[in-house]
Order: structure tokens, then sequence, then C-alpha cells
């Protein structure tokens, strides 16, 4: 173990990299609840997607143990499962969503082999960069509180407040209020705990009458008929891909998997570079060694993940919670993916966990992906306004994607006004161009 992954070497040892590992669980653990939750809505089997979650998570952390040797963990990444299925399946299918995930994961890994992934990161600007961390995180709230009921639908306005008597409001509150607070004192698994919680009261609530299972309403019986089990079958899911109707989309097609492999690539090296700098692992040049190995990590897990049947899977920031606690190699990864695979035989308690407990952590996570905005540089407005308009449409429009779109269009159209042409990438014109014809087709 010392000679694989080179403890001594990374001032670190057997004891601290376990205990690393299992805070880095603790910390991504609630993923387990919130994307069969999420996918489900798109017509996804809930059970099949939990199963899918674990496994895809476990072996995409357990290659980056043994091939990268960094102590990152991965699992179906916030919000690229919200565009998956409120924007891609909602549309069209789910399958078609799985077939894009599929075929993007194939495009990520020629691009980390390739190195051709370096261009599109450094053509696209700063400030789109962190606008579109931040209109996701837009996003992902907004979902939160539609999913906990505070957000409802209303033929005037579109949108309004709910029924803040209701118990299941009432507990997503309250859960919030739980959440933040633990987030606020350093508790680690701050996330799942909330959850969990959340989740115990809406059992007690249902003891005493408070709760009252009303499938018309939507709301179900919350105690499970075991604590473990084998986990459930992926047979629903598996391999469900559908490549005629995806192929018969065209340009569509085109577009929907840019998206996905757009926010793929950012969102994993922005995590890659912020947890190994906390790591300690960059080269004295400000590089991270080895990152084409954990690039490759993370395209092999999307590939496996859109297989077993679940959206993209990504790098997860909550493995900076294990470099807290020490955590420098691959044994970290390596005890976090056992414990994503011990994790599926508790499938009765995990997939009955509704979502006004997983509210909560949708909400925050949201909070979580807003602080980038303080990296936008404001004072240029042809820099600000591109920057405004991607965070704004992605919750307004309902879509990551066409924030995105409006994004890029809007920064190519305000360089050339600005007689700025020269400052443009020429794979910025490239892509505004595909937008273009997006919309004219």
């Amino acid at each position: 173990m010392e000679k694989f992954f080179k403890l001594k070497e990374h001032n670190t040892d057997v004891k601290t990299e376990i205990v690393a590992g299992i805070t880095t669980f603790m910390a991504m653990a609630y993923i387990l609840i919130v994307n069969p939750n999420i996918l489900s809505a798109s017509g996804m089997d809930k059970g099949a997607v939990f199963t899918a979650t674990a496994i895809s998570a476990a072996l995409a952390t357990l290659v980056m143990a043994f091939l990268a040797n960094y102590p990152v963990a991965l699992a179906s990444g916030m919000g690229l499962n919200a565009f998956f299925a409120f924007n891609i399946a909602a549309k069209y299918s789910w399958q078609i969503a799985l077939t894009a995930v599929f075929i993007e994961g194939i495009i990520f890994i020629l691009l980390s082999v390739v190195n051709f992934r370096e261009a599109i990161v450094n053509a696209v600007p700063k400030n789109l960069k962190y606008a579109v961390t931040v209109g996701i995180g837009l996003f992902i709230a907004f979902i939160g509180f539609q999913n906990a009921g505070i957000i409802v639908d209303n033929p005037s306005t579109l949108i309004s407040l709910g029924d803040l008597t209701s118990i299941t409001i009432i507990l997503s509150l309250i859960g919030l209020v739980l959440t933040i607070y633990m987030v606020h004192k350093n508790v680690k698994g701050a996330l799942l705990w909330g959850i969990l919680i959340t989740y115990a009261i809406g059992i007690v609530c249902q003891l005493t009458g408070l709760y009252k299972v009303d499938p018309d309403a939507g709301m179900y019986s919350l105690i499970p008929s075991a604590i473990i089990s084998l986990p459930p079958s992926l047979s629903p899911i598996f391999m469900k891909f559908d490549f005629a109707s995806s192929f018969a989309l065209g340009f569509e097609f085109i577009v929907i998997m840019f998206s996905f492999l757009f926010v793929d690539i950012f969102d994993t090296v922005g995590t890659l570079i912020g947890v190994a700098n906390k790591a300690n692992l960059l080269d004295k040049d400000g590089k991270l060694p080895k990152v084409k190995e954990a690039l490759l990590s993370d395209a092999i897990g999307t590939v496996a993940g859109a297989c077993l049947g679940t959206s993209t899977v990504t790098s997860y920031v909550e493995s900076a919670a294990g470099v807290a606690e020490g955590g420098r190699t691959g044994l970290t990864s390596l005890v976090t993916g056992i414990l994503l695979l011990v994790a599926l035989i508790f499938s009765p308690i995990l997939t009955i966990i509704p979502s006004f407990a997983t509210a909560p952590a949708l909400i925050i996570v949201g909070l979580f992906m807003m602080t980038s905005i303080t990296q936008i540089d404001f004072s240029d407005y042809t820099e600000a306004f591109p920057a405004f308009l991607t965070l704004i449409m992605m919750p307004l429009a309902y879509s990551i994607a066409d924030g995105i779109m409006f994004g890029m269009l809007s920064w190519v159209i305000l360089k050339l006004l600005t007689g700025k042409a020269k400052k443009i990438p020429a794979i910025m014109y490239v892509i505004a161009l595909l937008f273009i014809l997006k919309i004219l087709l």
C-alpha cells in the first residue's frame, strides 16, 4: 500500500487516509439520495437510478484512486443531473439524454488523451466560466424550492409562493435551517445529516398523524419495510440508449452534447484545481501533475455512468472535506469508493426519502455555487452583461444550455461591436455559429 500510493512521499499515513476517505463519503453521500429523486422526475426508475448512482460513483472514484492517485471522489454531478432531467429528458426522453451523456463521455476521453481540452478551457472567458457555475447554482436552488413546494406554478404570474402552512413545506424549512446551521458549525457531512434528520422528523410527524399519507397529493409512507436488502435491479435503465432518435435530431443533438461537454469540462477542471491546491498537489509552476490521468478517470466515469443509467459523472468538490482531514493520495479515494459500494445495501431507506427532505440540500448546494459570483468582473460591461445573461437565463429559461447560449452569443457580439474582435478566440466564433444555427434550425 505504501509502495503503490506513495504515502510517505505525500506526508501521510494509512490511518489519516482512511479517516479522510470516510469524511469525503459523508460529505458527498447526499447524492445517493438526491440524484434518484431528480432523475426519477424524468420517468426513470428511482431504485435503478440509486443503484446506478452508487456503482458509477464507486467505479469512477476507484479509477481515480488507482490511475491518478488523487484524493478526489466522483459521482453524478449536481446541475448536470438537473439539466439531464428537466431540460433534455423533459423535452425529448431520458433515453436520448443518456445517449448524449454516453457520446459526450467518449468525446471527453478523446479530448483528455490528445490534450485538446486545454484549448477549449483557455478559449472561454473567465467571467463566463464563473457565470456558468453561478447560473447552475441558481437553477439548482430553484429546483430545490419547487421540490419543497415553496415555489409553485401560478397561471397569472408564472410562479408564486406555495402554502407555507403545508406540513411538507414546514418540514423542508426546518431541514433548511438545521442544515445551514450544521454547515456553519462545520459538521462533517452536514448535507447528508440534514437530509436524514429532516426525514426522521417526517417519520415522527407521520406517526403522530401530522403527516397524512395521501398518494394523490404526492405524500407517501415514510417508514421503510426493511433497513437493508439487495440493491434494486439496473435492468430498467441499463444500456437504454436511443441512438436512432438521437441522431434524428441532427444538429440539435450536437448542441445537447456540447452543453453536457462544456459544463462537464469546466466543472471537472475547476474541481480538480481547487482540491489539488488545497492538498498541495500542484507543482512549482502551479500545474497539476497527472492531470491527464485525472481527467481520463472523470471521462471513464461518465461513460460508465451512462451505460449504467445515470447522468454525467464528475469530480466532486466535496472531496475537499477529505483533504481537510489530511487526505493526500488515492487511498482516500479507495476508502470512499468502497463505502459507496457498501451503501448499496441500504437502498430501502435511501430510496424512500422524499423530495421535501432533499430540497434543503439542493438549496444549499445552490448557495455554495453562488460564491463564484465574487470572481466576476463587473467593471467591464462587455464582460459583465454576458455573465449576467448566463446566470440569470438558466433559472428563468429553465435551461442550462440556453443560459450558456445567451452568454456566449452576447459576449462575441459585444466584442465585435466594441472593436475588440482580435480578443475573440477562433473557437468562440465556432461556438457562436453553432448556437446561431441552433436558433435558426
